[in-house]
């Protein structure tokens, strides 16, 4: 596979691409909302900032299936590679801990800290849900309209 820059890339996808989902919304000029589903992008918005194909860097904190988080990095190999050219590191330690890990990884050794909000706000979402899953925590209901 032949190596493009990372602008390149998100002029390929940006427009159209199999991840993105477009929603009927209230926005100020076009009405419509785009969403993206891809993985490595930790907002889920269609932007190059935070898009996980078109950057060679991107990192996404997801749920694993024993209700504990992880946080995915794309190594330098993930071009060529797939799927597989990612590093997965376990965040289930306490917050304070884990946050210091994200922390690391994506802001102390320069690799995205751009995205330390972002990180740290997708794994609090995901604390909270993995908390409810196991029921330590209740989940928070649902606002309804007046009924």
């Amino acid at each position: 596979m032949v190596a493009i820059s990372d602008s390149l890339a998100w002029e390929l996808v940006k427009r159209n691409n199999s991840f993105m989902r477009k929603k009927n919304g209230q926005t100020r000029r076009s009405g419509a909302v785009t969403f993206s589903v891809e993985r490595g992008n930790l907002m889920s918005k269609s932007s190059f900032k935070y898009s996980g194909l078109a950057n060679s860097k991107a990192i996404d904190i997801t749920a694993t299936p024993d209700n504990r988080a992880a946080l995915t990095k794309k190594t330098k190999k993930a071009q060529n590679s797939g799927k597989s050219g990612t590093a997965v590191i376990a965040l289930n330690k306490d917050f304070r801990r884990v946050e210091n890990t994200i922390k690391s990884q994506a802001t102390d050794n320069y690799y995205r800290p751009d995205l330390k909000r972002e990180a740290l706000a997708k794994y609090t979402v995901v604390y909270r849900a993995n908390r409810a899953a196991k029921g330590v925590k209740k989940a928070v209901p649902i606002k309804r309209g007046r009924a």
